[in-house]
């Protein structure tokens, strides 16, 4: 099956925008959207929705941190998604499927899954938490997309890239974050730094 043929979990934008259109990381009642998310989702082809922005398809993004490192990635010459090549990450993340129905809560069942196909991480979670929703209209990628941005802390930093052709992974230190991300005006990263990390 080609990628623009896979059925991703959207949500129309005039219900998840409902209250408002908000740019950045919306930290306020996060739980609330996820509410609204698991009350209103469909499935959609994903080549249908890719550029339309009346709907907005949910993507779980998860940090992950052991003590004062975070995991940053970055996209290669094989990766799917052509329109981040060269760029940095700093979420793990991916489309919500239909394979995720059934498996306890939708939303966090296509976390894990995403956090499972994309890294190896051998430890242990001292916490998960929901840090906020992401809006982002500035690129065309990100204006379709709505984040679910969490937080992994780990007691380990043994995580490494299970793709190794599509991206290459490591542990920075927070300080040396902003030396990644210089050129990523307008991405998620760039956001997810200064309105969480920033703050931390």
């Amino acid at each position: 099956m080609s990628k623009d043929d896979e059925k991703v979990l959207v949500v129309p934008a005039d219900i998840i925008f409902k209250d408002g259109r908000w740019q950045g990381l919306k930290k306020d009642k996060p739980e609330h959207y996820l509410d609204v998310i698991r009350n209103n989702y469909q499935f959609r082809r994903r080549g249908d929705v890719e550029t339309d922005p009346s709907w907005q398809q949910i993507i779980p993004y998860m940090l992950f941190s052991c003590k004062d490192k975070f995991f940053i990635y970055k996209y290669l010459g094989g990766a799917g998604e052509k329109r981040l090549v060269d760029s940095y990450q700093l979420g793990v993340g991916g489309h919500i499927n239909q394979v995720d129905s059934g498996n306890g809560d939708i939303l966090e069942a296509g976390a894990m899954r995403e956090w499972n196909e994309e890294v190896e991480y051998r430890g242990n979670f001292l916490e998960k938490k929901l840090v906020g929703i992401l809006n982002d209209d500035s690129r065309p990628v990100e204006s379709v997309h709505l984040g679910l941005v969490y937080h992994f802390i780990g007691d380990s930093p043994e995580i490494s890239i299970k793709e190794k052709d599509k991206m290459q992974g490591e542990m920075v230190n927070l300080k040396d974050i902003p030396g990644h991300i210089k050129n990523t005006e307008g991405a998620w990263i760039q956001v997810v730094y200064n309105e969480y990390l920033l703050t931390l």
